[in-house]
């Protein structure tokens, strides 16, 4: 029986097994490692039919995560439907306790108050650092540049 089975996988193409759906109605199979008639292998995959065939009618969501982690290898076995009611539950829970804590936090005053903001005193490169007061004047060497009079390889004359 085993090798007509064979056979016609073979002659008839790749074989889905069908491993379950989900609350959408999206269907999960599994195609196992197979030869083809050229006697070329062909690895096993894990594929979805989702209920949205066209790619503009997806949304995040579509495919519940413990599918996905399924499709994508990172589980062995596919979840089973307690499963994903039981995360889902999880899920609905702490998005419950986030709202709680949120209002909590807008309640609260005292430590969670937002610092006040800090005063820039400077760089220790900048020409004002360290001086009690930063001067209303401009500091400028406009008056005084002449061009030509300073080259990167010259030491500076006034010195």
């Amino acid at each position: 029986m085993d090798k007509l089975r064979i056979f016609l996988q073979r002659t008839l193409g790749r074989v889905r097994h069908h491993v379950g759906t989900d609350q959408f109605g999206n269907k999960y199979y599994y195609i196992p490692e197979q030869a083809t008639w050229t006697g070329q292998r062909t690895r096993a995959r894990r594929t979805v039919d989702c209920v949205n065939k066209k790619e503009f009618e997806y949304q995040l969501g579509n495919i519940p995560t413990e599918w996905e982690a399924w499709i994508r290898g990172k589980r062995k076995d596919p979840p089973t439907i307690e499963e994903i009611l039981k995360n889902e539950k999880f899920r609905e829970e702490m998005k419950m306790k986030s709202k709680e804590a949120s209002q909590d936090s807008e309640n609260k005053v005292g430590a969670l108050d937002r610092p006040e903001k800090t005063q820039v005193k400077g760089h220790a490169s900048a020409n004002v650092f360290g001086r009690p007061t930063i001067s209303e004047e401009p500091t400028s060497t406009g008056n005084t540049f002449t061009p030509g009079s300073w080259s990167p390889g010259q030491k500076d004359q006034k010195k």
